[in-house]
């Protein structure tokens, strides 16, 4: 599913026109990554939660020339899978 199809989707389980399921799907990206931007972490009981990691540096090999390369640190956004979402899944 891509980001218009899930529109249509909210749209039509909502009552509500494309245009608002996708002002309200923006919404509830822009907050995820606002709170995750300043270093929060997003929880929907039983859906999953979002937190941003730390990744250190590190040195890693190139595969082509087998030089070894330095990685950069870098922050990554995780996201954990609740128990009502694993449970649906499985």
């Amino acid at each position: 599913m891509n980001k218009t199809e899930l529109i249509d989707a909210m749209a039509a389980d909502a009552g509500i026109t494309k245009a608002a399921a996708k002002k309200a799907l923006e919404s509830f990206l822009g907050n995820v990554e606002g709170s995750l931007k300043k270093g929060d972490r997003v929880s929907l009981v039983g859906f999953g939660s979002w937190s941003v990691s730390n990744r250190a540096a590190r040195e890693g090999r190139n595969p082509q020339t087998g030089k070894t390369i330095k990685i950069a640190a870098k922050n990554v956004v995780k996201f954990k899978a609740g128990a009502d979402l694993s449970k649906s899944v499985n």
